[in-house]
């Protein structure tokens, strides 16, 4: 029996995304450690730094040119989020603004693409929030209870929403709502639409509750009640809206692992530089294997989690869906990267507590990953049934 094994795609730095990740680096330099941790204390958004982002097109880097946006793929994206986490900086603050309107991309009208994506691009619009996840349904998104109703020109939305991040910060949300009760479909996914929303027109049909969390990531829970939207901002087909979240989904893998990869690499840098400089009982602390091996285990295991990352973006700019590969980049890069995390941390011992060495902070940050977007569990329950062809769990 002959066994077909498939190469590993690597990243290729042509001096176009050298010059990408430089340009990133030299924007990130402006926002330091300070930056952060002031904005960290404090529980405030990095307005200026989306800002500059914006300003310097780098959130638009997925809109074709022909609405004013990069018109690059999902390989320079993913290295422009790395970079971000890679300095002392976090890009959850602004990610979605550069993936969450591929759905209007994908299956939106031409209508609604030439009115919305332009103002994307430049940062007139923000699209930074996305309705999906709802208090009693959680993970089984086929049970969600938000409802929109078809009245005339117009659909009435009533339901709630959680873990609607950034609603603060957009001028619109995408919305996932069902149209058809869940009683009355034959698969447990139809029914399911997705609304644009102009939050700027919803007044006092929409209620934010901000969540509090352990990390500055701004996100709520939104009640809506009696919202009206636009039938002509329905997304693609009424009752389709599973499938089209399912689209962005590999997308949005790929980039979230991007990031994640970013601050696993700050770790390891901080804490080797560090380990290699901190003397106690007259040696570098880094000279101790109890020191060197975890940071080195967590090391490999992040390079690993890269290459599959770097598979994952190769296959989708090729116009693949590699479920597997953006599935698996998202589950090993935060696995290596709370590896990094942990080792950088008892790297430091007690100063990796301490506000002014960063670590903290970014220790935090790391552990969200293993249960956002998606819990990583979901994800090994995805690889099972669907790569391996075992029974489905749930």
């Amino acid at each position: 029996m002959t066994t077909t094994i498939e190469p590993v795609i690597a990243l290729t730095m042509t001096p176009e995304r050298i010059a990408i990740r430089d340009a990133v680096a030299q924007l990130c330099s402006r926002f330091g450690h300070d930056y952060w941790t002031a904005l960290d204390r404090e529980r405030k958004y990095p307005e200026e730094f989306v800002q500059a982002l914006t300003d310097g097109g780098w959130l638009a880097i997925l809109i074709p040119e022909e609405y004013g946006g990069g018109g690059l793929g999902i390989t320079e994206a993913a290295i422009v989020l790395e970079t971000i986490d890679r300095s002392d900086g976090t890009a959850v603050a602004a990610h979605a603004q550069m993936y969450t309107m591929g759905t209007v991309l994908r299956h939106g009208n031409l209508e609604q693409k030439r009115r919305y994506l332009p103002g994307i691009a430049s940062g007139k619009l923000r699209l930074q929030a996305f309705g999906v996840t709802e208090p009693n349904a959680g993970s089984d998104t086929s049970r969600i209870q938000t409802a929109a109703v078809r009245k005339g020109d117009h659909y009435i939305v009533n339901g709630q929403k959680v873990w609607t991040s950034r609603v603060q910060h957009s001028d619109l949300m995408l919305l996932l709502v069902r149209t058809t009760p869940y009683e009355d479909v034959q698969r447990k996914t139809d029914g399911l639409s997705v609304l644009l929303v102009d939050l700027r027109e919803a007044g006092d049909a929409i209620t934010v509750k901000p969540i509090r969390t352990m990390e500055n990531h701004e996100t709520n829970e939104v009640f809506i009640q009696n919202l009206k939207v636009p039938a002509e901002n329905l997304i693609g087909e009424e009752g389709q809206g599973f499938r089209y979240i399912l689209s962005g989904m590999n997308a949005e893998r790929i980039l979230l692992a991007s990031e994640v990869l970013g601050d696993g690499y700050w770790f390891i840098e901080r804490a080797s530089k560090y380990a290699s400089e901190r003397v106690v009982f007259g040696r570098p602390i880094g000279q101790n294997q109890g020191v060197q091996f975890p940071l080195a285990q967590a090391y490999a295991q992040l390079e690993a989690a890269s290459l599959m990352r770097w598979k994952a973006a190769a296959l989708f700019d090729a116009g693949e869906q590699p479920g597997f590969e953006s599935n698996a980049a998202k589950l090993l890069a935060s696995q290596a990267t709370w590896a990094a995390a942990q080792a950088a941390m008892d790297a430091h011992g007690g100063y990796g507590l301490a506000e002014e060495y960063g670590i903290e902070r970014k220790f935090r940050e790391s552990r969200l990953f293993l249960v956002a977007p998606i819990a990583n569990n979901l994800v090994l329950a995805f690889i099972a049934h669907n790569v391996l062809g075992m029974p489905k769990s749930y």
